[in-house]
Formats: structure tokens, sequence, C-alpha cells
């Protein structure tokens, strides 16, 4: 299960897939520059933007931001 929106703030390093990768599967580490999506929850994760302009739905957090 991904994250919830309230796990995920600014500044925390996350794992994404964007939309190109999700047929692999492969995902991308970056820090979350802002959050996209409204809802507390969502199946196929939060979607949010990287600081490095990429967007996709956060599918975990990094370790050294859990529990942070």
């Amino acid at each position: 299960m991904p994250p919830t929106r309230a796990q995920i703030r600014p500044g925390i390093t996350v794992d994404i897939v964007q939309k190109q990768d999700q047929p692999s599967g492969k995902l991308t580490r970056g820090v979350v520059a802002a959050l996209l999506t409204k809802s507390p929850t969502h199946p196929h994760g939060i979607k949010v933007r990287l600081t490095t302009g990429q967007v996709g739905r956060v599918q975990a957090t990094a370790p050294d931001d859990l529990g942070a």
C-alpha cells in the first residue's frame, strides 16, 4: 500500500513511478517539492512533483525518512 498524503510532505525523499514507467514499474528517487493529489489516499499513490520537476505517484518513502 502506497503512503497516504499525511505521510508525505515537501522536503522528504521518496520513490515515485512516473507515467511512462508504469508498465515496467521503474522507480525514480527524489525530494518532494509539491503534493499534487488533494485526496488523503489514492490506490496508485499520491501524485507529487519532485524538486527536479519530475511528476509521479509515490510508491514508498526512502528509508532515511521513515518515521520522520
